[in-house]
């Protein structure tokens, strides 16, 4: 078989990590006198290499992040009395391992959903099965749906191995269907011994005002926090600060 030949086998054969390095390993091999089985092992390992990033991409577009935070990226200094250990902690997973969840509550913008994000996409980096949503806005969809798309929703957001629920009570007070839809995922997330992530500018003493109902409220947390991390963060509002910058610099524009 001709180099063609070989490449058209491979595509067919759906060995396309080999096919797209199959000149590059050839030639490589050929300038090097590379022994075969070398020249062999790399090229199986570009496929591996693709197959691995495709399924990254393929979890990554399913558990609903639009961006790709990390805490690398995170500026530490503008808040130092933020919980760091703890949220290095949650970066290494070992919480989704054992089943627990973690409550991130604090005042806006100091960097609560950054964080959540963070921990979502290392999820989906180590082979999870993640799922984030902004939860007054889609609870507010599973109101308006119909009963087959509730089922559906309540599905996707059940199943997943971690669920991170942001901004939760972002409007303060959610309709009693969504109150319903809480007490649901965390019920039977908490039997099914998966994670979820909430992250908050409500402190958790208010969450029966926010629900309208002291005893539900209860239900709840009890379930949430058997198993839990508390991350209060307390500061400055990053959101502000880039505010200021943004301004400052139209100022020195004019």
């Amino acid at each position: 078989m001709s180099l063609i030949e070989i490449e058209r086998a491979l595509r067919a054969l759906r060995l396309s990590g080999i096919a797209d390095t199959l000149n590059t390993r050839v030639m490589q091999a050929q300038a090097a006198q590379q022994p075969f089985l070398e020249t062999l092992a790399a090229m199986l390992q570009d496929e591996l290499d693709r197959r691995q990033s495709r399924l990254v991409e393929r979890r990554f577009k399913r558990c609903g992040l639009d961006e790709r935070p990390t805490l690398v990226d995170f500026d530490w200094r503008f808040n130092p009395k933020l919980p760091r250990n703890a949220c290095f902690e949650l970066h290494a997973l070992k919480f989704v391992t054992d089943g627990a969840n973690a409550l991130i509550i604090g005042k806006p913008g100091t960097g609560k959903s950054h964080v959540a994000k963070a921990v979502a996409y290392q999820a989906t980096l180590q082979g999870y099965d993640v799922r984030y949503v902004e939860a007054d806005t889609e609870f507010a969809r599973y109101g308006l749906a119909n009963t087959k798309e509730q089922a559906q929703l309540l599905k996707g957001w059940i199943d997943p191995d971690l669920l991170v629920l942001d901004d939760l009570f972002l409007a303060r007070r959610i309709a009693d269907v969504s109150a319903e839809l809480l007490q649901a995922i965390v019920h039977q997330r908490y039997k099914l011994r998966r994670s979820i992530v909430i992250t908050s500018n409500r402190v958790v003493q208010d969450w029966g005002k926010y629900l309208a109902d002291a005893t539900m409220a209860t239900t709840i947390l009890d379930r949430l926090m058997h198993r839990c991390a508390m991350l209060e963060f307390e500061g400055k509002s990053y959101r502000l600060k880039e505010a200021a910058a943004r301004i400052a610099i139209l100022g020195d524009s004019s």
